[in-house]
């Protein structure tokens, strides 16, 4: 489990393409310390699983599953990402549960600068509308963050100046894809109120 607190902003620095899937290797001082074989790093906001890894940097396989459902199909060698390690035992739960399972994308539409944060308004994909309501937490690309505004196909969230420094969210222009994991909460409570009406 994550939280959506990214720790640091990691780069690809070699990608290799495996038919129908592919493998990353990511440079990433912070998430590589003490990082064994089969440990979870989140990596925009997807969990993957650490294969190799050496000094600063660590390899992680990706299957078409995970490609056709996030953006991580676009990085290239030197694309920044924003990287997680998952929550431990016991530690504060900085923003909101985050499995690290991408529901979908969606995509920068605009960005609104103001003195002290920005807006930013991003495409929602209609079959997570339901899950997206004002003041409600989604993660972007492995961050969590509180809705402003949610409409039928888009929502808007309000960065300050150290999101927007410290994650990839601070450089995406309209146009650039990113990751959306919405909350699990509201997903079992859709399930579980579906299945009221089924008999024993």
């Amino acid at each position: 489990m994550f939280t959506g607190i990214v720790e640091e902003l990691g780069e690809i620095t070699a990608v290799e393409t495996l038919g129908d899937a592919c493998r990353f290797r990511l440079r990433g001082p912070v998430v590589t310390e003490g990082a064994r074989h089969g440990d979870s790093i989140a990596v925009n906001g997807v969990c993957l699983t650490v294969v190799d890894h050496e000094g600063d940097e660590f390899t992680a396989d990706v299957m078409a599953e995970t490609l056709n459902r996030s953006s991580l199909g676009a990085l290239a060698v030197g694309s920044r990402v924003n990287l997680e390690r998952p929550t431990a035992v016991g530690a504060r739960l900085g923003g909101h549960i985050v499995q690290g399972h991408v529901d979908g994308t969606g995509e920068i539409i605009e960005r609104k600068p103001s003195e002290h944060w920005e807006i930013v308004k991003i495409s929602l994909p209609a079959q997570l509308a339901r899950y997206v309501v004002e003041k409600g937490s989604i993660t972007v690309d492995g961050i969590s963050l509180t809705v402003v505004e949610a409409g039928p196909d888009f929502f808007t969230v309000s960065l300050i100046p150290t999101t927007l420094a410290l994650t990839t969210l601070g450089v995406k222009q309209p146009g650039d894809p990113v990751n959306l994991e919405v909350d699990v909460i509201a997903k079992y409570v859709e399930r579980l109120l579906a299945g009221q009406g089924e008999t024993k």
